[in-house]
């Protein structure tokens, strides 16, 4: 019988958005050991899977900043420390043990850790579909745009009124043979200055609308789309479904913390009811939070911090200024003195 993988380290992190990756970093800062779980296959959650060409623009010390840039920066930042990734596999138990969390993923590993930081955004997430595009999925159809260079020279079709589709639109238009937007109501839910960056991009724009019918032998060729009487016949060899995705919590709703809503609450330190436990980013709940990515990276030091002091009794609660630190290699930055020098266990 094969034993589980085990992985001991300093601290667990579920999530490897952006406050998870970041989390990643600040436990390297402070001289933790730690290991970073996401269900995706690849690290950045939403901003790599939904959003990784659109521009961010209020990303402290950027003034715009691709999604993808923003991830790999935040890969490289924690790279000297060496975080282990488990990605492509969920968490799915949380355990006490003694003093420890055991913290066990679908794939039958277990992670055991000081302290737990849940990163997990707004948990697990499945596309809105349509109907008739399903035959076609990751054969024209898709949810996102990791890649706009995919669709070069392309007939595009976005289904959806939302930010998404209208930054797609309008990131395509460039590129593509052409740009259909199909969106079933007359207004758009996107913000006002993009609509109308919109109306004046290359993009044919049909409201009140709906995809009815996709039609292709190997792959997607063609659509219709019915708006109000009339049924248009659209060339299309990608159709983006851009209509949102539905969340839920997932496994985290029965490990024990206390929930408001579908956010786990927090207090000022970023602790959980559970000992040791600590939750950030969009998944975590308090009064007044705003929604951002530079909040969850503040939470992400702030939770680490506390995490720090709570593991290596006697530590101060700020840590040093990372101008005073040498990086890994003798660069400035970073200083890697403190990290524990064993490595992870791993045992079958």
């Amino acid at each position: 019988m094969t034993r589980p993988l085990q992985y001991t380290v300093d601290l667990a992190i579920v999530g490897a958005g952006p406050a998870g990756l970041y989390a990643a970093y600040y436990a390297g800062f402070r001289g933790l050991t730690s290991a970073v779980i996401d269900a995706l296959p690849q690290s950045g959650g939403q901003v790599a899977a939904l959003y990784p060409e659109k521009r961010l623009y209020d990303v402290a010390g950027h003034v715009a900043v691709r999604g993808r840039e923003l991830i790999d920066n935040l890969l490289a930042q924690s790279a000297p420390f060496e975080p282990r990734y488990l990605l492509g596999q969920s968490a799915v138990t949380l355990e006490r043990s003694g003093e420890r969390w055991l913290v066990g993923t679908d794939a039958e590993a277990v992670v055991e850790a000081g302290a737990v930081v849940i990163a997990a955004g707004i948990g697990q997430v499945r596309p809105r579909t349509l109907a008739c595009s399903l035959p076609y999925e990751g054969r024209g159809v898709a949810y996102h745009v990791p890649r706009l260079e995919e669709h070069r020279d392309r007939d595009v079709v976005i289904v959806g009124g939302g930010d998404s589709a209208v930054d797609w639109a309008l990131a395509l238009a460039p590129i593509a043979a052409s740009v259909t937007v199909v969106h079933r109501r007359g207004s758009f839910r996107a913000h006002e200055y993009s609509v109308r960056q919109l109306r004046e991009a290359p993009v044919r724009v049909l409201t009140d609308a709906q995809v009815t019918a996709c039609h292709g032998a190997d792959r997607l060729e063609r659509v219709t789309v019915r708006a109000g009487r009339d049924e248009l016949d659209l060339p299309a060899q990608a159709l983006v479904a851009a209509l949102g995705f539905s969340s839920q919590l997932g496994p985290i709703a029965d490990w024990g913390v206390e929930l408001d809503g579908r956010q786990v609450r927090v207090d000022a330190a970023m602790r959980t009811s559970l000992p040791g436990v600590y939750a950030v980013g969009d998944g975590c709940g308090y009064p007044g939070r705003v929604p951002l990515i530079s909040v969850g990276f503040g939470e992400a030091a702030t939770a680490v911090n506390h995490a720090a002091v709570a593991l290596r009794p006697g530590a101060e609660l700020a840590p040093e200024h990372s101008s005073d630190r040498l990086a890994p290699h003798g660069t400035p930055g970073h200083d890697t003195s403190q990290l524990d020098s064993a490595p992870l266990a791993a045992a079958r």
